[in-house]
């Protein structure tokens, strides 16, 4: 009896110290069953999946090893042109001739992807016999990767069968995909982690992409080693993601709230809504950025840092991976998409781009602004987890304290001023707007709900940063 009293009085505890803002105030242990999905509206259940984790300085020397233990006849190493040169790949090349693995590569992911750089992927997939993938590279690299193994495991399929509605069908991947490796080479994407691949679909000019645990990699192999071959503008870019990924699945919609309820569990997306695991490996990743961004984004020879931000962007991405992200990245996937001539500094690129942690972290004063009135303690608890005082803040001022603390922490870190920096003019907003539309997947998810007419204010606010 001691014992269940024990734990009785610890559920009481929880309880009790549950966050009481409006888009969370249900407490998460709602007993509703399976059969509750007949008769309610929203979730009652969430799962946790995630890629398996190695993590060690120069680990990349043992994927030889694990190819030859997989029994690998025939394997397909993924990367970009300019990584193809650089030490991460060469140690993996060198790794698999030591072990006898029989290889080819493909170098020629671009740098945010496109629909149509993903089926030249897919194209060189097809074309041969592949029984293991390995991504050695950032997130492009890393979901080229993903697109590849899934439709060469999938010959009779149609690009959009696998996309998110509404842009694709959004069928679920029945079929059994490949192993795929990923040995990540920045510190942002967690890419290794999940079952998501993103790419900008041309003729929207939007990013979308496919979520399915059925992605995810059999194993990411994160070595700090490769982080130290970042430009400082990539790790910052990188950084910002791991930022927003942390930030955005703190703050999103509970999984008990989100709708519908799954008929089936196949049909449970990956993106659930913020639960009591996911909120520890996010929380965790925003105290790792606070403390060590700065550093690794001015140093590039702190290894400390650069290794801590290459941690964090795993603890995100299993955070994130099963919570889902919301409006910060639902708006920036436009952003990325209408890009005209904007060239980021640090990136070798025969394209404009803006790079996507740039792209999600422009929008994050006015979003967190605008959200914080549905979870005001969490967006307080973020605020001083990034360095603020709010021993004398009001709920009421959760949103404008995060944001002005948002604002701090991009202009020490010299981000640009606004999306008219990178080229966007208040004539752009219906575009923007209209492209962020379809992006339901992860907007949906934003606790608090939204009109057109809040995300053109949304994206006029940050036209202007400072």
């Amino acid at each position: 009896m001691a014992g269940r009293d024990r734990i009785a009085h610890l559920l009481r505890q929880l309880e009790k110290a549950a966050c009481r803002c409006p888009a969370h105030s249900n407490t998460y242990h709602q007993g509703a069953g399976a059969a509750a999905c007949t008769v309610r509206k929203t979730d009652y259940a969430f799962e946790m999946a995630s890629s398996n984790i190695r993590y060690g300085e120069g680990v990349t020397r043992e994927i030889g090893m694990d190819l030859q233990n997989m029994g690998a006849r025939n394997v397909c190493l993924m990367t970009d042109k300019n990584l193809s040169v650089l030490p991460p790949v060469k140690a993996v090349l060198e790794s698999m001739a030591q072990n006898g693995v029989n290889y080819k590569v493909y170098d020629q992911i671009r740098v945010e992807p496109t629909d149509t750089s993903f089926k030249q992927a897919i194209a060189f997939a097809k074309n041969d016999c592949f029984d293991v993938y390995v991504a050695v590279g950032g997130g492009s690299v890393i979901d080229t990767c993903k697109a590849a193994n899934l439709y060469a495991s999938h010959p009779e399929a149609d690009f959009l069968d696998f996309v998110n509605a509404p842009i694709g069908k959004g069928k679920p991947v029945t079929g059994v995909l490949k192993p795929l490796i990923a040995v990540p080479t920045t510190a942002g994407t967690g890419s290794e982690t999940t079952g998501v691949a993103i790419f900008d679909f041309e003729e929207l000019k939007a990013k979308t992409g496919i979520a399915s645990r059925a992605l995810k990699p059999t194993l990411g192999m994160v070595d700090p080693l490769h982080t130290l071959h970042m430009p400082e503008r990539v790790a910052a870019n990188s950084g910002f993601d791991v930022l927003c990924h942390s930030l955005e699945s703190y703050t999103a919609l509970p999984y008990n709230m989100r709708k519908p309820c799954p008929p089936n569990p196949i049909n449970r997306p990956a993106y659930q809504g913020s639960n009591p695991i996911s909120d520890v490996w996010s929380r965790h990743a925003l105290n790792v950025v606070a403390k060590y961004m700065k550093r690794a984004v001015r140093d590039p020879e702190d290894l400390e840092a650069r290794s801590s931000m290459h941690l964090a962007s795993v603890f995100a991405g299993i955070g994130f991976g099963n919570a889902g992200v919301h409006l910060c990245h639902g708006m920036s996937y436009p952003i990325a998409g209408n890009v005209k001539t904007y060239r980021a500094k640090g990136y070798n690129v025969d394209h404009p781009v803006v790079p996507h942690g740039l792209s999600v972290v422009l929008t994050s004063p006015a979003v967190f602004n605008f959200t914080a009135p549905m979870c005001p303690e969490r967006h307080l608890e973020a605020a001083e987890i990034l360095g603020a005082d709010i021993s004398r803040v009001k709920r009421e001022d959760a949103g404008p304290l995060l944001a002005d603390t948002l604002r701090q922490f991009l202009y020490d870190l010299q981000v640009e001023d606004g999306l008219s920096a990178v080229g966007y003019t208040k004539d752009d907003v219906p575009d923007l707007v209209k492209g962020t539309i379809p992006q339901e997947r992860v907007t949906k998810l934003s606790p608090r709900e939204h009109t057109e007419e809040d995300l053109t204010h949304l994206f006029e606010a940050s036209l202007k940063l400072y």
